[in-house]
């Protein structure tokens, strides 16, 4: 069976917008319900915002990890790091604001449920967000929520080309499917879904959240 013409297969993975996702599930918010605090008016009055957004970013966030340039990077209930907890603006109603899904991995997980029931295929899904990176010029993106695969290829014990063990490398195989997907779905496309054929994931009942780096880990916070 097929959806909307395309017959999918088992070594297939399905890369969603987060965009997409969060329409779907109504994850709206409209700027006239909303009543910014006196910190959200004092932040918006330094860097000319509308002070509603800057309390919709406020909301979503559990904690400040810095402000600057106009721009307040968040980590949020998630355990993401981004710059405005994820908060949108562009290509939605004028007034309105989108939100980062509840749970992106039971995003994803649904999305696989929903092709299964439909096609008779088992294959893992990808919600995909853009996301700015430290020391890096431009955007990419990354992989917010997954299903149906480890998100994280462990090298760790195996020997190199010189027989060397390698002891420190982890890469994020779904962070770069969901970075190769964009060359397809791109900003201004309108193609919420990308299926990238062929690539032998790691099969498993993965999360997102093994992406996140632990708090006794990082350098930097």
């Amino acid at each position: 069976m097929g959806v909307q013409g395309v017959t999918l297969q088992e070594d297939d993975v399905i890369v969603v917008t987060q965009k997409a996702v969060s329409k779907s599930e109504g994850r709206f918010v409209n700027l006239e319900t909303v009543e910014p605090s006196p910190f959200a008016i004092e932040l918006a009055a330094t860097w000319e915002k509308d002070p509603r957004h800057v309390e919709v970013v406020l909301r979503e966030s559990k904690r400040i990890v810095r402000m600057d340039h106009g721009v307040i990077i968040c980590e949020t209930r998630h355990g993401l790091v981004c710059a405005n907890a994820g908060v949108d603006a562009s290509n939605v109603p004028n007034g309105h604001l989108m939100l980062l899904p509840v749970d992106p991995d039971a995003s994803a997980q649904r999305i696989r449920e929903g092709l299964r029931r439909e096609t008779g295929v088992d294959v893992p899904v990808i919600i995909s967000d853009t996301f700015g990176r430290p020391w890096r010029t431009g955007y990419t993106e990354v992989a917010i929520g997954v299903a149906g695969m480890l998100p994280i290829l462990d090298y760790v014990g195996r020997l190199d080309t010189h027989g060397r063990e390698l002891r420190a490398t982890w890469i994020c195989i779904a962070d770069e499917l969901a970075s190769a997907a964009e060359l397809v779905t791109g900003k201004v496309n309108r193609v919420p879904v990308a299926l990238i054929r062929g690539y032998a994931v790691l099969r498993g009942e993965g999360s997102a959240q093994q992406m996140v780096r632990q708090a006794d880990l990082d350098m930097f916070r």
